[in-house]
């Protein structure tokens, strides 16, 4: 299998070629980012409680907005305008699900996501909308439990969706009841991250510890999802789940501008069972590699049971 590294060092040649070109700080920010909310005062107010509908899209980026503002003062030592805030990852990777239509109903029974007066709704039977949901309320609740938001847990009250609420956690309590070891790791990052001798490497250790173990929980509980998708595009969402496996060994730092060059990598819209990478029309030549790459990694994956791309990959994020 010496080949492997070889032949992925080739495609990892393409993507760092498209990840040359940098961008201006105001251009790579999530769609409706500036409309979102920025503080808990934006959202409604009910017997002295935030209510928030985490299944809105604004909301949720609402959410992203108030941890990347909180934690300014602990990022600024490493850049100016907060780019270097690793939380960066969350609300931009957010903003690609939405801008490309995956948050909506794939059964297209509601007009969840779909109709215009809609659009802002996130779909209980949305695969990425669920996956993400876990990289949403756990990040936030650790962070409201570390004192880092200025309020209690408790004065928060989120939304649940219409449908499967027993699958998802909506507070500190019920998130580590169910889910133990991934709090403990955002609870770990935000300790790290209050923690003045903390390095960058440090706290991109503790984030991809974190963010790893909410995904694992995730892609556990939405596996049934992926029926209501094409096959490419289901393929897709496994192989963009292994790969993130890939990713958190060599440690890619999830800031601002490095994850919007990143993303242009990926598929601008749902796959549609006449998809075939590296030869679907409407994508980039960028994109349909990175299709190309991500389906071979799972078939090496597959059969090997090795990440032989681990160390290739470390090569590659190191050049970024």
């Amino acid at each position: 299998m010496a080949f492997v590294p070889s032949w992925a060092c080739l495609l990892v040649g393409c993507i760092s070629a498209s990840l040359a070109v940098s961008s201006k700080i105001s251009d790579v920010y999530p769609p409706l980012w500036e409309e979102s909310p920025g503080q808990f005062n934006d959202y409604k107010v009910e017997n002295e409680k935030y209510i928030i509908d985490i299944w809105n899209y604004s909301q949720r980026l609402g959410m992203y907005k108030i941890l990347l503002n909180q934690t300014t003062k602990y990022f600024e030592k490493f850049a100016p305008d907060n780019e270097q805030n690793l939380l960066w990852g969350l609300p931009v990777h957010h903003g690609w699900q939405y801008h490309t239509g995956r948050l909506a109903d794939p059964t297209h029974r509601t007009g969840c996501g779909h109709r215009p007066l809609e659009h802002l709704c996130l779909s209980v039977d949305s695969w990425w909308a669920d996956v993400n949901y876990f990289l949403s309320i756990m990040p936030f609740l650790a962070a409201a439990e570390a004192g880092i938001l200025g309020i209690s847990p408790d004065d928060v009250i989120f939304l649940p969706p219409p449908k499967d609420q027993k699958r998802f956690c909506s507070d500190v309590s019920s998130c580590h009841a169910s889910f133990p070891e991934a709090m403990k790791n955002w609870n770990e990052f935000y300790q790290h991250v209050k923690s003045p001798s903390s390095s960058f490497d440090d706290l991109l250790k503790y984030i991809w510890d974190a963010h790893f173990s909410s995904l694992k929980v995730a892609r556990k509980n939405f596996q049934s999802r992926s029926k209501y998708y094409s096959k490419p595009e289901a393929d897709f969402q496994r192989n963009w789940a292994l790969f993130v496996d890939y990713l958190a060994p060599p440690r890619f730092p999830t800031t601002l501008v490095r994850m919007y060059e990143f993303q242009k990598g990926l598929p601008a819209r749902i796959l549609l069972s006449r998809d075939k990478g590296p030869f679907i029309r409407d994508l980039t030549g960028f994109q349909n590699t990175v299709l190309l790459l991500l389906d071979f990694i799972h078939k090496v994956h597959k059969y090997t049971g090795k990440r032989y791309g681990g160390f290739v990959f470390y090569d590659f994020y190191r050049v970024l």
